[in-house]
């Protein structure tokens, strides 16, 4: 890392410890926290928009400035204030930026980047999460406008994003063809945010389930080209695997020192646990494929520096770091002891968190499917 990447670190790090860190166990509690009031601030240093062209409202920054930002934002166990962001910054928007045109980036994109609107990503259904090809969210076009009627549910940001980046069908074509990207405003006629989801986990992240009936939105919001919305959300998705991988290795790095600091105080039978081999082998062996994970983490900013597809890495990186975490998280609690069971300890917050890890934006089985097309088999 370069000194200045490095000095990006300690300035991103003192803005979250500025304005999320002192919140979060008040946000955790309420179940929701503020996106208007949050993502401004974070806009006036420059961290929504790092990897977005200047023309856009970004800061055109190399990715690793991203990575870092990422990495930062999974120390502190911020988790669900954390995941609010990477939705703004790297799921509801990489397709605007790559296939919108410039009156729906003008419209949408510059303002999602200044943090003066928020973002959702709105493609899972209660019948389709995982299987995008199984959605059923449907829209037809009446003159100059899309009529759009379904189902979308696990949104987050749902309940108060200006905007949604929202994947239809749009014609009668089955599995992945005819579908495509749409943005849809909040609070048109038909509109309905149906409940806030209660989850285990990221609870300062409002996650809701969305009804549409005969929404009408101008066919002018389309992303792209309508019919290759499918596709185009698969390159969205590469991004967003990208992202998880990085904030969750920050997760990784942070439990493990913290679980060190706590073997060096903590006695048993007359020793310090850091004095007995099985806790700290363990650790270490977890700190290793940590390791492991940031060098790919690190390749992949190289390969998307010189044009590279992704695709694979991205996913390898996706399943490795929700294990990874899985694992971290029952280690920090059993080496804990009675204290890692408490709530009011950092290790509960923390298992919760993590362990959407293996399940949103594409689960562990979906990686391994997606790896064995790759390799060539048919499953």
């Amino acid at each position: 890392m370069t000194t200045e990447i490095e000095q990006f670190r300690a300035s991103a790090r003192a803005c979250i410890e500025r304005v999320i860190t002192p919140y979060i166990d008040e946000w955790e509690r309420a179940g929701f926290f503020d996106a208007h009031e949050l993502f401004p601030k974070l806009a006036a240093e420059g961290l929504l928009g790092l990897a977005y062209p200047v023309e856009d409202g970004g800061e055109g920054a190399p990715l690793e400035y991203q990575m870092v930002f990422a990495e930062e934002l999974g120390r502190p166990n911020i988790g669900g204030v954390a995941l609010a962001i990477n939705v703004q910054m790297h799921m509801a928007t990489p397709s605007l930026a790559r296939f919108g045109s410039a009156e729906l980036k003008e419209r949408y994109l510059r303002p999602a980047l200044q943090g003066t609107q928020v973002a959702a990503i709105a493609v899972t259904e209660p019948d389709a999460g995982s299987d995008v090809a199984g959605l059923t969210t449907s829209a037809y076009q009446d003159g100059d406008d899309w009529v759009i009627s379904g189902t979308k549910t696990f949104i987050t940001n749902g309940t108060q994003a200006d905007w949604y980046c929202m994947l239809v069908r749009t014609s009668d074509e089955g599995g992945y063809r005819g579908m495509s990207q749409i943005i849809v405003p909040r609070g048109l006629p038909g509109f309905e945010i149906v409940r806030t989801l209660d989850k285990l986990g990221q609870r300062s992240s409002d996650t809701a389930e969305l009804r549409l009936e005969n929404v009408r939105v101008p066919v002018s919001n389309t992303i792209g080209q309508a019919g290759k919305g499918f596709q185009q959300q698969m390159q969205q998705f590469v991004v967003e695997r990208l992202s998880a991988a990085f904030s969750m290795l920050g997760s990784i790095d942070w439990a493990l020192q913290k679980t060190r600091d706590y073997l060096r105080i903590r006695t048993v039978f007359g020793t310090p646990l850091s004095e007995r081999q099985y806790p700290v082998f363990r650790l270490t062996e977890l700190s290793a494929q940590a390791d492991m994970l940031r060098a790919l983490n690190e390749k992949m900013c190289r390969m998307i520096e010189d044009g590279e597809d992704i695709t694979r890495e991205a996913t390898v990186a996706k399943l490795a770091s929700g294990r990874l975490a899985r694992e971290v998280a029952d280690a920090v609690v059993q080496f804990h002891g009675g204290l890692g069971y408490l709530e009011e300890n950092w290790t509960g917050r923390f298992s919760r968190d993590v362990r959407l890890g293996s399940i949103g934006g594409g689960a562990d089985e979906v990686m391994l499917q997606v790896l064995a097309r790759l390799d060539g088999f048919d499953v």
